[in-house]
This record gives C-alpha cells, structure tokens and sequence, in this order.
C-alpha cells in the first residue's frame, strides 16, 4: 500500500491536495496510517505536505495512531523541514501525551516558531494553537502562555491577533 499512497500523494503542485483526502478515507487501520506516516520521509516536497495533511486530517479522530511516531515526530522538530510540514506538525504535537522532557522539546520548538518573524503566519497561528493546547494540560506553562501571547499581540499582525482573540475568549480572559 505504502506505494499507493505515495503515488495517490503525487502530482499537480503545492496550491493543491490533490488526492489527499482519499487517503485519509482510506487509512483505516495502523498499519495503513504507518505507511502514510512513512510518507514524511519523501524526497518529494509535495508528497510530504499531502502525507501531513492526510495525517493531521486522520489524528482528529484518531489519535492513537501517531504513538509510535512519537520518536520520529521529535526529530522533525530537530530536522529542517519545510514550510507545509512545520504547519502540520505543529498541530499534531498536542495530539501525544509527552514525559516531561519531551514536552519541554516540544514546548520550546513551538515557542520558537511561534514568536519568529520570519516564520509562516499559518506556522505561527499552529505553532499558538498548539501552544494553547498543551498549556490547558500542563498548569505549569500557563503563564508562559500568556507571556508568549502578550509578545505576539504586541506585533498587531492582524491574523495572529484573531488568534489570540479566540484563545482569550475561550479561557474568558
């Protein structure tokens, strides 16, 4: 199947999803999703952004497929890596339940990302949301949070501000 859904993951260009909605129809099973995942790995630029949509798509639902990746998921966050794949991933990190060091890679990639200007403002917005999550399960981060929301306001990107409306707005602050 891993050849399938390369070739499915194939063709037309990086404005497109092409066919990455079916696969993630057609991903049932984890060995299916493991295949999918090893996707990411591709020399193809464009099949990498459509094997992360499909599995950002799919761990909605499905989180548990992403627990043995948790290795391979943490040397990304170490690894250059494109623009569409940073989007994904950012997304997918508060999916995983993380020991305390590995949240603290975690965190500290995702705080990077969200407070570089040069970074994607759709990075950036993930990077916050995911922020956002984890700090909802780790009491400990809260206030960084909140830190890292006031910096990022203080730049009046019109986008990111949205953001961290509905974060705030959500916690009732």
């Amino acid at each position: 199947m891993a050849n399938s859904i390369s070739e499915k993951l194939k063709g037309g260009d990086l404005r497109s999803i092409g066919k990455a909605n079916q696969v993630t129809e057609a991903v049932r099973t984890q060995a299916e999703f493991d295949e999918l995942f090893y996707a990411l790995h591709s020399d193809e630029r464009i099949v990498t952004m459509r094997a992360a949509d499909a599995i950002e798509k799919i761990t909605q639902s499905r989180p548990e497929f992403l627990t043995g990746h948790k290795k391979e998921l943490l040397n990304f966050l170490g690894s250059e890596m494109n623009i569409e794949l940073k989007w994904h991933l950012a997304l997918l990190m508060p999916r995983l339940s993380w020991e305390k060091t590995e949240l603290a890679v975690v965190w500290s990639a995702l705080k990077t990302w969200a407070a570089d200007k040069t970074e994607s403002k759709i990075v950036r917005a993930n990077s916050i949301q995911a922020l956002c999550e984890l700090s909802e399960r780790n009491v400990e981060h809260r206030q960084e949070f909140e830190t890292i929301l006031h910096k990022i306001g203080e730049e009046n990107v019109p986008s990111l501000n949205a953001r961290i409306r509905q974060f705030r707005k959500k916690a009732g602050t």
